[in-house]
C-alpha cells in the first residue's frame, strides 16, 4: 500500500474526520461514517479513491519540495 495522500492533505482529512465523527456521535448520525473514512485515510496516508482517480498528493508534495527547497534556520551558529 503506497502512500498517496500528502501531509497537508492528510492533516486536513484527519481534522475534518474528527469534526465529522464528533458531529456524527452528537447529532448528525450518518455523517460520522463519512468522518471515519476521512479520519482513517488521513491517518493511514492512503486513499483508495485516489488510486481509482490516479491522484497522488504525496508525489505532488515531493515535486514541490524539490522545486522549492528551504533550509531551516541554524540557531546553533555562534558568532
Amino acid at each position: 500500500m503506497k502512500k498517496n495522500v500528502g501531509s497537508f492533505d492528510a492533516g486536513a482529512r484527519f481534522i475534518l474526520g474528527c469534526i465529522l465523527l464528533f458531529l456524527g456521535v452528537q447529532t448528525i448520525g450518518w455523517w460520522g461514517l463519512i468522518g471515519f473514512v476521512f479520519w482513517l485515510t488521513g491517518g493511514l496516508g492512503f486513499c483508495p479513491l485516489y488510486c481509482v482517480l490516479r491522484l497522488d498528493t504525496a508525489a505532488w508534495e515531493e515535486r514541490w519540495e524539490k522545486r522549492h527547497p528551504h533550509n531551516p534556520p541554524d540557531f546553533h551558529h555562534s558568532n
